[in-house]
């Protein structure tokens, strides 16, 4: 498998994760992720984590690595999940739980609150508007909850009326922002 990142921070920093080539499967960007946790540094030790279409594991396994104390993952592709459940066993990553499941499908289930939600999806699908109400609608998230969108540079999307934006950049193509669910 020639697909390799390397975590950047945390008690795992440095070491390599593998990913499988698959169609909308693109890894957040170093230094994208760097910047991410440089936001959330204050936010992540001690937290429930919600890594939707997790893909390569890169932000939930970076989250675990600073010190989450729950991350699950979860994601639709068969290859994939295996990969994301290898590397947690090759890092003795037991906080971290893989669900293989289509997102919508999970996000219909019974909630548990998250603290922190990454999503990631795959780019041209339109899908972060309607996961994000359902976030909301359904419960998933605590109540001062900090959310990671992912999209394409130029995307635009709705977010629930009572998330606040608190940071947004774009590196290349990609636009990234950082969001705080309000009461």
């Amino acid at each position: 498998m020639k697909n390799k990142l390397r975590i950047i921070g945390g008690e795992w920093r440095s070491r390599q994760l593998n990913f499988v080539d698959a169609p909308g499967l693109r890894p957040t960007p170093a230094r994208v992720r760097e910047t991410l946790f440089n936001w959330l540094q204050y936010d992540i030790s001690g937290k429930q984590c919600l890594d939707l279409y997790a893909g390569s594991g890169a932000l939930g396994f970076e989250a675990a690595s600073r010190g989450a104390k729950s991350v699950v993952q979860v994601e639709n592709n068969i290859q994939a999940c295996r990969c994301l459940k290898d590397n947690a066993a090759a890092l003795s990553a037991g906080q971290v739980k893989v669900v293989q499941s289509d997102v919508f499908l999970y996000l219909a289930k019974d909630a548990q609150a998250f603290d922190v939600v990454f999503l990631d999806p795959p780019f041209g699908l339109s899908l972060v508007t309607q996961t994000c109400q359902l976030l909301e609608a359904n419960g998933w998230l605590a109540k001062h909850a900090k959310i990671y969108v992912e999209t394409e540079r130029h995307f635009d999307f709705l977010m629930p009326e009572n998330w606040r934006q608190l940071k947004s950049k774009s590196a290349g193509e990609v636009g990234y922002h950082l969001f705080e669910r309000v009461e």
